[in-house]
């Protein structure tokens, strides 16, 4: 995918403004489970999702993670690139979950463009709100939904981007997911086992009810 292809607003910027969006971005290759952003220290710049699979999270003091949202082809990480937004800072990382094909475009490019593109500005403050309204909507569900229902819905969620009833995660990693403790998934997940809705085995949970797990 090319550079522009991302932008809906590509055709309202100068030829100028093109040639040093496309001159500045780097393509990388980012394999399955590489690091590309850590923290607010490390500003990365935009990244753009040609393939694959991004997971933009956060940890807690105590080391503890919780998926913020994921980023799939055509997708664009804003919250890497935060630094160029004035007051905002997020400490997020983001990890390739499968083997991935990125641009990067720097923050200094982009900020540049968007201070001479309203087009560009206005664009950004759209996918800036989409951002929070995600993670608002991660906060929500820690908030007020029991954790039998957030693990209903992991699975179900996952199974769809799988394709898949055959789900080949661990414990751990779902716990980092949805920001809990291993211990806490594994019990959740011997009572739905329990109540017949999945199939536990090493390192595979095998989904064999669905309408269950939406009931839940």
């Amino acid at each position: 995918m090319e550079v522009k292809e991302f932008f809906p607003f590509w055709d309202k910027l100068t030829k100028d403004q093109q040639d040093r969006m496309i001159q500045a971005a780097v393509q990388r290759k980012v394999p399955e489970g590489a690091v590309l952003h850590n923290g607010s220290a490390d500003c990365l710049g935009l990244i753009l999702v040609c393939g694959g699979q991004l997971r933009v999270y956060l940890v807690s003091p105590e080391g503890r993670e919780i998926t913020l949202y994921r980023l799939f082809e055509r997708d664009i990480c804003l919250l890497s690139a935060s630094c160029m937004m004035r007051n905002i800072q997020f400490d997020v990382i983001v990890e390739a979950e499968k083997d991935s094909l990125v641009w990067i475009i720097p923050p200094e490019i982009y900020r540049g463009i968007m201070e001479q593109s309203a087009a560009a500005a206005n664009y950004t403050n759209e996918l800036m709100s989409q951002n929070f309204s995600e993670v608002m909507w991660v906060m929500e569900q820690i908030m007020w939904n029991s954790f039998d229902r957030r693990l209903a819905d992991f699975l179900l969620e996952e199974g769809v981007l799988e394709g898949s009833d055959s789900l080949k995660i661990t414990h751990e990693r779902i716990a980092n997911h949805l920001g809990s403790a291993r211990e806490v998934v594994t019990r959740m997940l011997r009572y739905f086992q329990r109540e017949g809705l999945v199939h536990l085995s090493r390192g595979e949970i095998q989904i064999v009810n669905k309408e269950g797990l939406q009931n839940i």
